[in-house]
């Protein structure tokens, strides 16, 4: 595959860098901030109903970033934004001290990605990754199972987590709540759990396109942190280890199988690692479903290719399994802004595509991938 023209590195300030070394280093001290902040908010927190709450999730690239910005275009859905980090734990007192929206005014840039996506400060974003990396240390440690059961008993972080999305309700004066996460495909169990009412949407996509698009976004994400001193720190605060020189899989209970994918990846047997990661999540989703039908019924499954290709079925059925109106905005306005994506397909050699068909044929056909 041709080398990715990599957008340009992005500028961390100082300020932030030094708050997500922080945060890395003394997790509990932006707890104790975040539990002082509720305290002094509780009469204005308490009232408010996280109304089934909407997660988002699925292995990066699969079309989770623009239904977030879909979701969040509706009147009365909020999320977390870009401007809420490094202090996601405090974003009442966080966004005060901004001034409120006050950075949004800043043109749109396009993201590291380079995949045409533009954001500014005030873009909706998985920034809420640090709540959980303070509360479970080993989220992102492939060596144990990050799978969070339904089981799981974590009262401390459950308080801290649902009073978290209050705030966020109550700064944008939100309605609904939408989180995305790729890393919540590992904790779906747990959050079915934890909100009764939740809604879940996951993304899947064509393996062959996906794991070409993971391939380019390692490469743009590692050069970006090679150049950029401030890169790796800022990402790893954000709990951002989907790509670069720290990237780490998401182990969903099959230890062999990670190793196996870390040793693919080492060996730079780049797209058949990343095939068989792309088998592992999607393969244990399968699974997770199967066996628990009530949260089944709570799934969404969209394919990336029916997002893109048929944008206002896709949408309305979204939106009607989440329980938001779809009328406002126009439905159809929402579908205009789903461009068709770039195709990698063409730059892959045709024994590599081989490869990376034959690892995910076991799983790609349960959704309906030949």
């Amino acid at each position: 595959m041709p080398a990715p023209s990599a957008a340009p590195s992005p500028q961390i300030p100082f300020s932030i860098w030094w708050l997500a070394r922080a945060l890395v280093r003394h997790p509990g001290w932006f707890v104790r901030l975040g539990n002082l902040e509720s305290s002094l908010f509780q009469e204005q927190l308490d009232p408010i109903v996280i109304d089934r709450p909407i997660f988002i999730c699925g292995l990066a690239r699969s079309g989770t970033t623009i239904t977030l910005e879909l979701l969040t275009s509706l009147d009365g859905v909020v999320s977390h934004r870009y401007q809420d980090f490094p202090c996601v734990h405090l974003p009442l007192a966080w966004n005060r001290a901004l001034g409120g929206d006050a950075r949004k005014t800043a043109a749109p840039v396009e993201r590291l990605h380079g995949d045409g996506i533009y954001v500014t400060s005030a873009s909706p974003e998985a920034i809420e990754e640090p709540l959980w990396m303070s509360f479970f240390p080993q989220a992102h440690d492939p060596r144990v199972s990050n799978l969070l059961p339904a089981t799981l008993d974590r009262p401390e972080f459950a308080r801290f987590y649902r009073r978290n999305l209050q705030k966020i309700l109550m700064l944008r004066g939100g309605r609904r709540i939408a989180v995305k996460g790729n890393y919540l495909l590992s904790r779906l169990p747990y959050l079915a759990r934890l909100f009764p009412d939740a809604r879940f949407i996951v993304l899947v996509r064509e393996p062959l396109e996906h794991v070409a698009s993971l391939a380019r976004q390692q490469r743009i994400f590692a050069e970006a942190q090679r150049t950029n001193a401030r890169a790796q720190d800022y990402l790893r605060a954000l709990g951002h280890f989907e790509f670069g020189l720290d990237r780490r899989p998401i182990n969903m209970g099959d230890d062999a199988v990670i190793e196996e994918i870390l040793a693919r990846w080492a060996r730079g047997e780049e797209l058949a690692g990343s095939a068989l990661y792309w088998r592992h999540l999607y393969g244990s989703l399968s699974a997770l479903l199967a066996e628990d039908e009530d949260l089944a019924r709570r799934v969404a499954i969209v394919r990336f290719e029916t997002l893109y290709g048929e944008p206002a079925q896709t949408l309305r059925r979204l939106l009607d399994h989440c329980g938001l109106d779809a009328d406002a905005p126009p439905l159809e306005s929402l579908a205009a802004r789903l461009k068709p994506p770039r195709l990698y397909r063409p730059d892959i050699p045709a024994g590599e595509a081989a490869d990376v068909a034959r690892i995910c044929a076991p799983v790609a056909s349960l959704y309906g991938y030949a």
